[in-house]
């Protein structure tokens, strides 16, 4: 009998291979899970052997029953992540340049000779005594400029040379030339409202006086801007020779209080830029800790400054290396030697001095 229109009532058993294709899907479905998990358990011994250790038997082996001892073949295995340790930086160890306007014949012929070969600083002089500056220093009064005409480019290579930790001696409040050009706002004055001058007929900078202060972190800002690492300040101090008595000292404050002030708006102008502030400051007052007519102490420069140096002789450098430690942990004290004295057995910073003559 016929079923409903359109429909057959017989309903026989459909092919047999989509019943076998589906049994085969399921089972690789199964194995490739199985790999996977298995995989994720897979430990190596200690001979190299791969071998698959499930969580529960991992707990198992991780605490092992009480009196019994671990399977010697299952070794524990710790990794240890040693940190680089930190490297001390390289002890500087200085030559010094001529005290001229650098140009490339003096600085190929300083760095071209045997004994220069181990320095891994230098220092060159950019602004000297009497007030002439070694480079093009666009706060310079009239006739304090004396450059070459490659000295420009000769800084520029020293500065970037790899490795080469550069130092700027610049010498500080005497300079006639400056204090000459404006001996009311920067020149230093005797008790008669003259400029003063010192025992050699030079003159000084006041360093009470906020324009004198100025003209010379000016200065400072343009050594920095020439790449130089480290800026060496010398003849920080009231003079000490001439007519000393008729110093008209701005005021009646303590004198080193000026000095102070001095250094700590250079280290305000540096220490932005990542330039080392030093001074170099005479043996005696390393070693006294005070020079009451220079206005030297070395209790109040110390702490504001990165190293102290001064011209010394090798068998003191330990006796006055304590000294600067003693007022300042943090302050370096790093001695000036003559030219060919014996560096081979020094240890620390040093800076040898260029030959006279």
């Amino acid at each position: 009998m016929a079923g409903a229109k359109g429909y057959s009532s017989y309903r026989g058993r459909g092919p047999r291979w989509k019943i076998l294709l589906a049994v085969v899907l399921v089972v690789v479905i199964a194995v490739a899970l199985s790999v996977v998990y298995l995989g994720e358990h897979v430990v190596y011994s200690a001979d190299g052997r791969r071998q698959i250790v499930l969580p529960w038997q991992r707990e198992e082996r991780d605490a092992p029953p009480d009196g019994e001892e671990e399977d010697p073949d299952q070794p524990d295995v710790s990794v240890t992540v040693q940190e680089p340790e930190e490297q001390e930086p390289r002890e500087i160890a200085a030559g010094s340049l001529p005290a001229k306007a650098l140009t490339a014949a003096d600085w190929t012929a300083w760095s071209g000779e045997t004994e220069n070969k181990d320095f891994n600083a230098v220092a060159v002089r950019l602004k000297t005594s009497n007030g002439t500056i070694y480079f093009n220093f666009t706060g310079a009064v009239s006739g304090a400029v004396e450059t070459e005409l490659d000295t420009a480019s000769t800084l520029s290579a020293l500065t970037s040379r790899e490795g080469l930790h550069t130092i700027a001696s610049v010498a500080c409040l005497q300079d006639f030339k400056a204090a000459n050009a404006d001996v009311e706002g920067r020149g230093q004055k005797n008790t008669g409202g003259y400029i003063f001058y010192d025992g050699n007929n030079s003159q000084w900078l006041d360093p009470s006086k906020p324009a004198a202060r100025e003209y010379l972190c000016g200065l400072a800002a343009e050594i920095a801007a020439l790449g130089v690492d480290e800026i060496l300040v010398t003849d920080l101090s009231y003079p000490t020779e001439g007519k000393v008595h008729k110093i008209d000292y701005n005021g009646d404050g303590p004198i080193e209080e000026n000095l102070a002030q001095l250094l700590r708006e250079l280290r305000a102008v540096l220490e932005p830029l990542g330039v080392t502030l030093s001074v170099e400051l005479p043996e005696s007052v390393v070693s006294l800790g005070f020079d009451e007519i220079s206005g030297q102490k070395l209790s109040v420069i110390a702490p504001l400054v990165d190293r102290v140096y001064s011209v010394t002789a090798a068998d003191r450098i330990e006796a006055l290396s304590s000294a600067v430690a003693a007022v300042s942990e943090s302050t370096v004290f790093v001695p000036e030697l003559p030219a060919g004295t014996p560096t081979e057995q020094l240890t620390g910073m040093f800076l040898l001095l260029p030959a006279e003559g």
